[in-house]
């Protein structure tokens, strides 16, 4: 797809959390500053704007990206679902209570970065016969930072979550 651009801003038409969006948008506007400040969508958090966090973890077509290191204007006629768009999926709800359950979280603002990745890793699962493993929610989590829990009830919820296939 093409973005046509005039005086800085361009026209973006795409998809978030299922509904149709046409804005017009600077052209250097980051995807999550997209989200956050035009449409309200909070929940796609803003921690070290490098890419290093996680916080800003959102799906396009179906995978994680970090929405601080994209243009809006990237997300051109795809499809964007950030956490609120997940608050209906059976993954992220499952996620979302054994969170709780496994006291993973604490103060929240890692939390839809993680259930974003997590609901990724999850449904990208259905129909493996494998059974999940630590090493392997480690390691899709590494790169979503979490400085209040130490990980270790956030991947116990995850393991958890994936047991009702």
């Amino acid at each position: 797809m093409t973005v046509e651009v005039s005086r800085g801003l361009a026209t973006l038409t795409t998809t978030v959390n299922g509904t149709a969006v046409r804005a017009e948008v600077l052209a250097r506007l980051t995807l999550a500053d997209f989200l956050r400040d035009h449409l309200r969508l909070t929940g796609t958090h803003l921690g070290c704007e490098h890419g290093v966090c996680g916080a800003c973890a959102v799906l396009v077509d179906g995978s994680s990206v970090r929405s601080c290191l994209m243009f809006a204007v990237q997300v051109e006629g795809r499809e964007v679902t950030t956490v609120e768009g997940l608050a209906e999926c059976d993954t992220t709800r499952r996620l979302a209570s054994e969170m709780t359950r496994h006291h993973g979280l604490q103060c929240g603002f890692c939390t839809s970065g993680m259930l974003v990745t997590a609901t990724e890793l999850l449904d990208d699962r259905e129909g493996d016969d494998e059974p999940l493993t630590e090493e392997t929610v480690r390691k899709t989590l590494s790169g979503n930072v979490c400085r209040c829990t130490g990980y270790q009830g956030i991947v116990r919820a995850v393991l958890a979550a994936e047991q009702p296939r």
